[in-house]
Formats: structure tokens, C-alpha cells, sequence
């Protein structure tokens, strides 16, 4: 049985963690935050003091950090993982970030004798806590069968999108270049249901039932009916971060993004308002505008 770690215990890190634990791992992991150590350590983690104690107790560690500067401290540090981990292990980028730099940790990973395996996952925070994220995954064939066991127990659906780092990155992008519109979509047609004066659960009933129910659509209105703008696992500063990544890729590539564009601004907007509320938060954005709110 292979060891593992985890670092990075929020949301996301911490549903890693968890099931790491439910499927019989040993789990080293490391947060900033003494409450998400505290919590880590009740579920039967062993809490490490650095990144340093995190790389020499573990053959496979999860890195779900916030971004690519992060990513590449805590991976290509002089204590990080890349010089500590104990020969043959490997590195599981989780986080979101660009594909130039999954790309360019790759890149200061060559001769380690570590490898990694850039796979960025879907399925947010009920995905994370309840072992179901769905995961895309660029690694070499004996990296991804060698840690298939690691990578299932914390996933439902396993894709092998590619061998080089990056391509997970890159499968991401363009994911959440369609699941940000997809929310975007929903919060106007919130907000124009609002002024309407069609009831949440109308709304609701039709959307879920139709073919644009989906369970992007379905958790955002949900939400928004509930009036959940907060404490959903959803913070808005994710997929500001996404977008902003995806739209970056698109400029560099020379692709025009029309509707991720939009949703961009839409996003942008609902940060800066709101800048502790997560996605959903948005909508309120519009519904100041036009003074009405949708309501179950």
C-alpha cells in the first residue's frame, strides 16, 4: 500500500484527503490553516510541519493549491517536493492552473527521478468530499497504472487525456470555459425570471426537466433560489481564476471566446461586489440592477 499526501486541505483537499483515509492510505498532509489541520487530523490524517515532512512520508503526493506560483513552490522549492520525495515517487498536480506552467514544473522536475501526473479534476467540492471527482489525467502509461489505486480512490471517472504535462491543464481550460457560460447563462435567466415574476421552483422544475438541465444548472439555480451565496464550496475566486486562465489560453492560441468572454465579466463583477460569496453571488449582481430576486 503506497503512501500519500495532500497539500492543500480546503474544499477540495480536504474531500482528497478524506477518502485517501476511507481507502486505507496512509496520509501525511499540510495546510496554512490550523483549523483545516485540526479537522485533517480528526479524520486520521498525520499532520506534517512542512513540505519537507509531507515529500519523505509519502510516494504519491496531491498538490490541490489556489495557483501556478503556489504550485510551483510547494513542487520546486529547495524544501519542496521534487528534492525530497523518496525516488520513483510522484506528484499529482490536482490544482487548476496554466498549461505553460504545468509545463514549466515539469520542466524543473526533469532528472528528480520523481515524475508527474498534471491532473487537474471536475466535479467541485460534493465531488471532492464524496470520492467522485472526475479527473484528467496527462501522465506515462506506467506513472497512470502504477497510481491507478491512489487516483481512484478519490475519483469516479478517470480520463487519460494525454503523456505530457500541460495536456490536463489544457482539458481544463476548455472545460471550464463551457461550465463558467453554463453558470453565467443561468444567473441572467435567474435574474429574468425575477423580474417576471416567475416563482425559483417554477423555474426550477422546467430547467431540471428540460434539456437544458444539467447538474451545472440544476446546483447553480438551486442556489440562487435558496438565496446560498455563501458556504457552498463554491467560492467565486476559483472560477474567476479558471476563466481568467482559459481566456489567457485562447488569446495566446488566437481563438475567439464570445461567450466566455461575457462570463468573465459576469464573474468579475460578482467578485468584486461580493468578493467572500461564492459563484451563485452573481446573480445578485443582476438582481440589484433590476430591483427584483428570485425566490423559491
Amino acid at each position: 500500500m503506497k503512501r500519500t499526501g495532500v497539500i492543500g486541505l480546503g474544499d477540495m483537499g480536504s474531500g482528497l484527503a478524506k477518502n485517501l483515509i476511507k481507502n486505507g492510505f496512509e496520509t501525511t498532509g499540510l495546510d496554512l490553516s490550523a483549523d483545516r489541520m485540526a479537522a485533517f487530523v480528526e479524520m486520521g490524517g498525520k499532520a506534517a510541519s512542512s513540505i519537507k515532512e509531507v515529500a519523505q512520508n509519502a510516494d504519491a503526493v496531491y498538490v490541490m493549491v489556489m495557483n501556478g506560483d503556489q504550485a510551483k513552490a510547494v513542487i520546486l522549492g529547495e524544501d519542496g517536493l521534487a528534492a525530497n520525495m523518496p525516488e520513483g515517487g510522484v506528484v499529482i498536480l490536482t490544482a487548476t492552473i496554466k498549461p505553460s506552467e504545468a509545463r514549466d514544473i515539469a520542466e524543473g522536475m526533469a532528472g528528480s527521478g520523481i515524475g508527474l501526473i498534471d491532473s487537474p479534476v471536475s466535479g467541485g467540492f460534493p465531488g471532492a468530499q464524496g470520492g467522485t471527482l472526475t479527473m484528467m489525467a496527462a501522465g506515462t502509461d506506467a506513472q497512470l497504472d502504477d497510481y491507478k489505486g491512489v487516483m481512484e480512490a478519490v475519483s469516479k471517472t478517470i480520463h487519460r487525456v494525454g503523456a505530457n504535462a500541460g495536456d490536463g491543464q489544457t482539458v481544463k481550460s476548455c472545460l471550464q470555459s463551457l461550465i463558467g457560460s453554463i453558470f453565467s447563462a443561468t444567473f441572467e435567466a435567474a435574474a429574468l425570471a425575477a423580474k417576471a415574476g416567475v416563482s425559483g421552483e417554477v423555474l426550477f422544475k422546467v430547467f431540471s426537466t428540460s434539456g437544458a438541465g444539467c447538474g451545472v444548472s440544476n446546483t447553480a439555480l438551486e442556489n440562487i433560489i435558496d438565496r446560498q451565496f455563501e458556504g457552498t464550496g463554491s467560492h467565486i475566486a476559483t472560477m474567476h481564476k479558471d476563466l481568467t486562465i482559459c481566456l489567457d489560453m485562447a488569446r495566446d492560441l488566437g481563438v475567439p471566446m464570445h461567450t466566455a468572454s461575457t462570463a468573465m465579466q459576469i464573474f468579475h463583477a460578482g467578485k468584486t461586489k461580493y468578493p467572500n460569496g461564492d459563484n451563485w453571488v452573481c446573480t445578485r449582481v443582476i438582481e440589484e440592477i433590476i430591483g427584483a430576486e428570485l425566490h423559491r
